[in-house]
């Protein structure tokens, strides 16, 4: 009788075990079972680890960026400009491109549901179909007026979050990749998406965040005047300015740009202030724009040197940006405060339905103090820059020109349009292109036309 039991006993531990691990399983079916079916070991979408059969990537105007025909990815046709323009955001085949739509929703693409698999895929020879929020002629203009220059330009809609241009340099044409993609330095970087993926410093477009700093920790900023002869001495060396600007208030040293009054603002503040804004606003955190990875911004303002504190509050020394990450702050300041993730997807196939997507909010700031830099970024433009640079988008911007040693500067914009039914926000970073409003600002502006004519 005993023996009987402990044999019962040991029978009901192993069927325990048995459901357990039947329920464990079941259960990573349902978590991951679409990542399984997308594995490039599967031969009916990967042929030697390259997507062949997945569903239809369309842009926002339903033309199509890549399809799936006769078990082989077509990529759009209209011209090469158009597919090196997409490249990055639509991604390689093979998933060099990690940030690509091809490589993050690879499950999507498939079809995979929980009840047939990727049954129609198979039959089909093509998955769920995929909309991006993208407008691929913008991305052609914006590919177009960066010229000759590297970098990145990012158009997104501040008050939905709608990424409606992304486009990273190098790039290349996927119907004919350049037999020395891999070993031709004018292709370094070519598989990395500088708009998510990339880290640069900013020159003075960094100069928004001092000022949030300087509005929320000094009470009488306004009323305060500084003086510039060129350059601004501390007790460990020197910046220097872009000009000479005589005596100004803080609205006309972010108008002209002045080093040596945001130098001397970034001393007042301290490292401790300066570095708890750029916290609040996503610097030095692992973010991500919906399932979109990003290289994180960095801000370490020196606590040792003055000379290094005043030169990181102008956006020189080691400090670095992400460029969606320094978009979601504009939006943050175009958006009473509230800095939408710039999201790729429009639309995607889910069990055969169509599911919309609500906008995430990737940066939050005081609604005062964005209200406050609007007003002052507005003035940038009524007052420096000129609205004729602009025409009929009451633009609201900052210029930066970041130096690197070694380097030609870097050409920096970034802003927002407040035309009514045109809300719109733009930064593109132009290497090695010098000022500010030289080759960035005039990228801008170029593709903002674009999308003033066809969009409002």
């Amino acid at each position: 009788m005993k023996k009987t039991v402990k044999r019962a006993a040991v029978v009901y531990v192993l069927i325990a075990f048995f459901l357990a691990g039947t329920a464990i399983l079941v259960a990573q079916f349902f978590l991951h079972g679409a990542d399984w079916a997308a594995n490039k070991v599967n031969s009916h979408i990967y042929s030697n680890g390259t997507v062949v059969n997945a569903g239809t990537i369309y842009d926002r105007n339903g033309k199509v960026l890549a399809q799936s025909v006769n078990n082989k990815r077509v990529f759009i046709n209209t011209s090469s400009n158009m597919r090196k323009a997409i490249l990055h955001i639509v991604g390689d085949t093979s998933g060099v491109i990690s940030t690509g739509t091809h490589n993050l929703y690879r499950s999507n693409l498939s079809g995979y549901n929980y009840f047939d698999g990727i049954l129609n895929l198979k039959k089909k020879g093509t998955g769920s179909e995929l909309k991006l929020n993208i407008d691929c002629e913008a991305n052609r203009i914006a590919y177009e007026a960066l010229g000759n220059y590297n970098g990145t330009l990012i158009v997104c809609n501040y008050k939905t979050g709608e990424l409606l241009c992304s486009v990273s340099k190098p790039s290349y044409d996927v119907n004919y990749v350049p037999s020395d993609l891999r070993t031709n330095p004018i292709y370094e970087g070519v598989f990395l998406d500088k708009a998510v993926s990339g880290q640069y410093t900013p020159g003075s477009i960094m100069k928004i965040i001092t000022a949030a700093c300087a509005i929320e920790n000094i009470p009488d900023i306004d009323s305060r005047t500084f003086e510039c002869d060129g350059e601004f001495n501390t007790a460990d060396g020197k910046v220097i300015c872009n000009g000479v600007h005589g005596k100004i208030n803080f609205r006309q040293a972010l108008n002209q740009s002045c080093n040596c009054a945001f130098a001397e603002i970034s001393l007042e503040l301290g490292a401790d202030k300066l570095l708890a804004t750029a916290k609040s606003l996503g610097f030095n955190k692992r973010l991500s724009a919906k399932e979109v990875p990003l290289t994180m911004s960095r801000f370490n303002p020196s606590k040792e040197s003055k000379r290094e504190l005043g030169w990181a509050g102008i956006g020189q020394s080691t400090t670095r940006i992400n460029p969606t990450h320094f978009l979601a702050i504009i939006n943050a300041i175009a958006n009473g405060g509230t800095g939408y993730a710039p999201d790729r997807i429009l639309s995607m196939g889910a069990l055969g339905d169509v599911v919309g997507r609500m906008p995430a909010v990737l940066v939050k700031m005081n609604p005062e103090t964005a209200l406050k830099l609007k007003d002052m970024m507005r003035s940038n433009v009524t007052d420096k820059y000129g609205d004729w640079n602009f025409p009929g988008l009451e633009m609201c911007g900052k210029t930066g020109t970041a130096e690197i040693d070694g380097k030609k500067s870097t050409s920096v914009f970034a802003g927002f349009s407040q035309k009514s039914g045109l809300p719109l926000s733009v930064i593109c970073i132009a290497e090695e292109a010098g000022w500010g409003s030289g080759v960035a600002m005039k990228a801008s502006n170029t593709v903002l036309q674009y999308f003033l004519k066809n969009y409002e």
